[in-house]
């Protein structure tokens, strides 16, 4: 019989619940503890990365710490770094320094701007005068009231080449026959080279006084005759009202009777009682000036400001006037 006590069931199931919960528990404890070495793989991971980042770190200190050969050293370690850094180098220098230029003294860059406008105006005004126009001053009365003393005018050097002259010019031309006396020697002064100068380049007006001014009346084969029952002065047959003579002065009569030869030219002064012109000087080359001689066609008043003007050759005067004879040519 079984040893039993009466009354109480034997418990058979003490020892099977326990196999059972082993057998449950075996499997989660593994999960808890491949989790417990992945996770501690998973820190180890970090921890190699934290190394090498501080690694990293360190070289990097060490090599700037280096200084520029070392710099140059890890430069040329990549493939095409150092061409482009050097690329980059160049440009920046190249700025700096056109930074630098356009910053410059102030005071140099403004003399600088100030020399080329000089020289520019110089050059100008030399071409100026030496092809299309040269300034001039009138000393004498002799062109009054066309003309004042002191005057500045400026002439046209296209006339009388290309361009012909016309009856009525004014026109100044070389004292080549001799009318004027022999100019007197200027005393050299300590700025006399820079008025000589300045007169070459034609910013100031030619001063020498070998020059004269007076207005063309009869051109090569034109006859020039004084006077008419009137006192004037005929061109070709054909009596001339003179407007521009001055009106202050009736012209005192002076007799002449030439016919121009080919390459002159017949002068008179509109200031007529006070102007020695051709009529005065027909005992050399017979009063006539020659064409070559002629440095241009006076054609503006240029100062005093109150004196501008554009001078004016009055072509009504002349408008019925015939052409002349064919020019004889004759000695100088």
């Amino acid at each position: 019989m079984p040893e039993t006590t009466p009354g109480t069931p034997e418990r058979h199931d003490d020892v099977r619940p326990r196999e059972g919960t082993r057998a449950a528990e075996s499997p989660r404890r593994a999960a808890r503890e491949a989790a417990l070495a992945a996770d501690n793989q998973a820190a180890d991971a970090q921890a190699a990365d934290a190394r090498a980042a501080d690694a990293r770190a360190a070289d990097r200190a060490g090599l700037e710490g280096a200084g520029g050969s070392a710099g140059a050293r890890v430069e040329a370690a990549v493939p095409g770094r150092s061409e482009g850094a050097t690329e980059d180098t160049a440009k920046d220098t190249g700025e700096g320094a056109g930074k630098k230029a356009k910053t410059g003294n102030p005071l140099l860059l403004w003399l600088k701007e100030i020399a080329t406008v000089v020289v520019i105006a110089v050059v100008l005004s030399f071409l100026i005068k030496t092809f299309l126009f040269r300034a001039f001053y009138i000393p004498s009365e002799s062109m009054v009231n066309t003309l004042d003393i002191n005057d500045r005018i400026f002439i046209n050097l296209l006339v009388p080449e290309p361009f012909a002259l016309q009856r009525g010019d004014v026109v100044v031309f070389r004292d080549a026959q001799g009318w004027l006396p022999a100019a007197a020697q200027k005393p050299a002064g300590p700025f006399t080279w820079v008025q000589d100068g300045l007169e070459f380049v034609g910013l100031l007006p030619d001063d020498s006084e070998q020059h004269l001014v007076k207005r063309v009346v009869g051109l090569p084969g034109d006859r020039v005759r004084c006077c008419d029952a009137s006192g004037r002065v005929s061109v070709n047959g054909v009596p001339l009202d003179e407007s521009y003579v001055n009106p202050a002065e009736i012209p005192s009569p002076m007799s002449f009777d030439v016919v121009v030869p080919a390459g002159k030219v017949w002068v008179l002064g509109d200031n007529r009682n006070h102007s020695a012109d051709s009529r005065l000087h027909q005992q050399v080359n017979g009063g006539f000036i020659n064409i070559s001689d002629v440095e241009g066609k006076a054609t503006v008043i240029a100062w005093p400001l109150n004196r501008w003007n554009v001078l004016d050759n009055h072509p009504e005067v002349f408008s019925n006037v015939p052409a002349g004879a064919a020019p004889v040519s004759i000695g100088k």
